[in-house]
């Protein structure tokens, strides 16, 4: 269940459209009914927006708004990477730079030219 300071990706009609970070969220008048306060974190410029769903909305089911199908999808950060030689051992296996062959350039050196 997403709750506030959660973060949610905001799909609309099955495209995932921005993040948001649910500020606040108090009941309605009407039972089952919360008003939503989102942080909408998209550039340039973060907007708050307030959005009145049913308890069902904010946990992932899909709404209508303006005749667009939109749907809220908590994000749950992943796991932690392996560390010390497993890290360097999963990093060897998933980049095909990892074959001795790469060169380190240097930036700084390049500016001097």
């Amino acid at each position: 269940m997403a709750t506030e300071n959660d973060i949610v990706l905001i799909h609309m009609e099955d495209t995932p459209i921005t993040f948001a970070r649910i500020e606040n969220i108090t009941p309605d008048g009407k039972p089952d009914w919360y008003h939503v306060k989102l942080l909408l974190l998209q550039v340039p410029q973060l907007q708050i927006a307030t959005w009145v769903l049913k308890n069902d909305y904010i946990n992932g089911d899909t709404f209508t708004m303006n005749g667009k199908k939109i749907r809220l999808d908590l994000i749950v950060c992943p796991a932690d990477p392996p560390s010390g030689t497993d890290l360097k051992k999963s990093q060897k296996e998933t980049d095909p730079t990892s074959s001795g062959t790469a060169q380190v350039i240097s930036l700084k050196d390049l500016k001097k030219k």
